[in-house]
């Protein structure tokens, strides 16, 4: 746990509660139908993650930061406002379904009860250093094995299981390429770009024995062997556990015709009766886990992009007075994520469709990684190798590939 950091958090964070209503509709409507998504998008996200997070390191400066100083500022400025305003949403629907999770277990008032979650997330982010908050962000991970907790309550057809996983039935039907879009849009999610780049700068810094690799090369053996095993281990986790949410609702809500679940609050209710009170337990109660730790990754990557692009001090290990414009926008992102809530519009329709635009804007930016990460101006001796270059672009193909898909097969 000590040698792990970054992409620990950084993948079980992409299994947010936002992430958790999409792999649970995914399973509810299609069954064991999307299971080969996992197997397929873990060496992508494993290949842009390591990317994404050698920049950091190797330059200590994240990707907004590296993308403001040697790219134009009309490339810069939409990405970063496109980040800004997908994690606000996608923080409106986390701090939601974790809200209506807390309701299920113990009754209250899901208001409330939002507001607490949303201003609790911004105070601790605001006035705990980072090297004890990052302690309780690993901590939080363990909540993501409800989920595997959940499938030990409920019969599994593994051998179905095994043959749909591998050999699984495609389709180009519009409602399945944009399942398939919003997947990959929730695993391949541009927050996690910047939060793990910037994560690297952070404890870069944070460790006064420590540089950028470019600086010091001879560092580069020990760090880059660390971001590999955290990179793998981080993105392993959050794809098993995104495989055993989709396969708990398959099992259960696919097989009783319980197939629209447009949130991960009422996946969870909708388990009780078919899958029994403990499952519904873990489900409803690892939503708040999950969601106590993806908010700070949300609203903290969203601030490492506007600060980075403004040119502001940022890091979670900067006090308030030091960095107050980058905890201006962590606050002012969770709280919008909180008015959400209470202003009308129904953050929970969103989410579905906030993985989908993820996807799409992901890939302009893996574009702009992808070409950062071979400039030898921006990472020196450490330009990526040729496999990693491969498996990247592919990965951005793929990504564009699919975006392509949904729209040609897009209902006229």
């Amino acid at each position: 746990m000590h040698a792990l950091g970054p992409g620990l958090v950084t993948g079980a964070s992409d299994d947010d509660p936002s992430g958790i209503g999409t792999y649970s509709q995914v399973g509810a409507q299609f069954g064991f139908g999307m299971l080969w998504t996992m197997l397929f998008s873990y060496p992508l996200m494993v290949s842009i993650q390591l990317i994404c997070a050698r920049i950091g390191r190797v330059t200590g400066h994240g990707v907004a930061g590296n993308l403001r100083r040697y790219y134009p500022a009309w490339l810069l400025y939409p990405i970063v406002l496109l980040l800004l305003i997908a994690n606000t949403i996608n923080i409106g629907a986390d701090l939601g379904a974790m809200s209506a999770a807390l309701h299920l277990l113990v009754g209250g008032p899901v208001g409330w009860y939002t507001a607490a979650f949303g201003v609790t997330s911004a105070l601790l982010q605001v006035f705990v250093p980072y090297h004890y908050y990052v302690r309780v962000l690993k901590c939080l991970t363990l909540a993501l094995f409800a989920y595997v907790a959940t499938v030990l309550v409920i019969h599994i057809p593994w051998l179905t299981v095994a043959k749909e996983t591998l050999l699984p039935a495609l389709s180009f039907k519009s409602e399945y390429v944009t399942a398939v879009v919003a997947i990959l849009g929730t695993t391949i999610s541009p927050y996690l770009f910047f939060w793990q780049a910037s994560q690297e700068v952070e404890d870069q810094e944070a460790a006064p024995t420590e540089h950028p690799l470019k600086q010091a090369p001879s560092e580069a053996p020990k760090q880059l062997a660390r971001i590999k095993l955290d990179t793998w281990i981080g993105m392993g986790l959050s794809n098993f556990v995104a495989f055993f949410i989709i396969l708990t609702t398959a099992v259960t809500l696919f097989a009783h015709g319980v197939t629209n679940i447009d949130s991960a609050s009422k996946a969870a209710e909708a388990l009780r009766p078919i899958a029994g009170n403990f499952a519904f337990f873990l489900f409803a109660a690892g939503i708040i886990g999950t969601g106590l730790l993806a908010i700070p990754v949300l609203a903290g990557s969203a601030a490492y992009g506007v600060g980075e692009a403004l040119k502001w001090i940022t890091g979670l290990e900067k006090t308030l007075a030091q960095a107050h414009g980058f905890y201006a926008v962590i606050v002012l992102a969770t709280l919008a994520g909180v008015g959400m809530n209470y202003s009308g519009i129904n953050p929970i329709k969103a989410l579905f469709w906030t993985a989908v635009i993820n996807g799409v804007i992901a890939v302009p930016i893996l574009v702009v990684i992808m070409l950062m990460a071979v400039r030898p101006k921006i990472m020196g001796a450490f330009v990526v190798s040729r496999r990693l270059l491969m498996v990247g672009w592919l990965t951005t193909v793929v990504m564009g590939l699919s975006v392509i898909g949904m729209l040609i097969t897009w209902p006229k």
